[in-house]
């Protein structure tokens, strides 16, 4: 599928993964969707380069919130007239052993992590794919070619869940299942379903912990011995995006790591 005026739906695309991938589309010509709770801030790159908002909008979006998912796809529709790529990296995190020191793992934090994560990825899919089915046909599809691409953002903690990862390590490997059987669901609208699991990215969650914790987690990586630049997954999304013959499958984008148990 060609970027040029394609239009694709971000999650959490006001920051970190999300917002490197927005902007990576819209620098290839695409048209983007930032469906987050939060807004983008001042030192996104979207903002810098199109303040106009000519080719963006933002809307306020909780992925688990069918009216706010339908408002997301419809702001597609409504504004650019079409959708034809989901990128879903909105995502949240949990640190709780299945029983620890203060008990059992809460019930409520398995609960609310699986929600946001898993239900919430499966709720945007399927919303977008009525709006994907419902766009008019790109100018030279002969066919053959995608009508609309599903790229998911899973973890690595799908397969090496850490001490405390029990509930996040569920939420991420239920997208990585999803993946193929959703993929052959998908098969006769030629709408492609792709997951990127990453390893360890420089986002904001991870800036906030000291210098010599970033430092260390980078070392721990096989190589590049480094933390993943956000630019790097967005690179990956271009090509799910641009290769057609990227179908039901899952990436780990982490330089060869795979996590200890703690």
């Amino acid at each position: 599928m060609q970027w040029t005026d394609a239009v694709m739906i971000v999650t959490g695309g006001s920051s970190g993964l999300g917002a490197a991938a927005a902007l990576a589309a819209w620098q290839a010509g695409g048209r983007v969707v930032l469906a987050d709770r939060q807004p983008p801030t001042d030192t996104h790159g979207l903002m810098q380069s199109d303040p106009s908002q000519a080719r963006w909008c933002w809307v306020p979006t909780d992925v688990t919130d069918t009216a706010q998912a339908q408002a997301s796809v419809q702001a597609a529709m409504d504004r650019f007239g079409r959708l034809d790529v989901l990128l879903n990296a909105a995502g949240i995190g949990a640190a709780e052993k299945l029983h620890g020191r203060s008990g059992s793992h809460g019930l409520d934090t398995f609960q609310k992590v699986i929600q946001v994560n898993l239900v919430g990825t499966f709720n945007m899919m399927r919303l977008a794919v009525a709006a994907m089915l419902a766009s008019p046909a790109r100018t030279g599809d002969d066919g053959a070619g995608s009508r609309g691409v599903i790229v998911n953002t899973a973890s690595i903690a799908a397969f090496d869940g850490q001490m405390g990862q029990v509930a996040y390590a569920a939420s991420k490997g239920g997208v990585v299942s999803m993946t193929l059987p959703a993929a052959r669901d998908l098969a006769r609208d030629r709408i492609r379903v792709v997951t990127i699991a990453p390893g360890i990215f420089a986002t904001p969650m991870m800036a906030s912990l000291p210098q010599e914790v970033q430092q260390s987690l980078g070392q721990g990586v096989p190589h590049p011995a480094r933390l993943g630049a956000p630019a790097e997954y967005a690179a990956l999304v271009r090509h799910i995006v641009d290769n057609d013959y990227l179908n039901g499958e899952v990436i780990r984008l982490d330089g060869a790591l795979r996590m200890a148990p703690r």
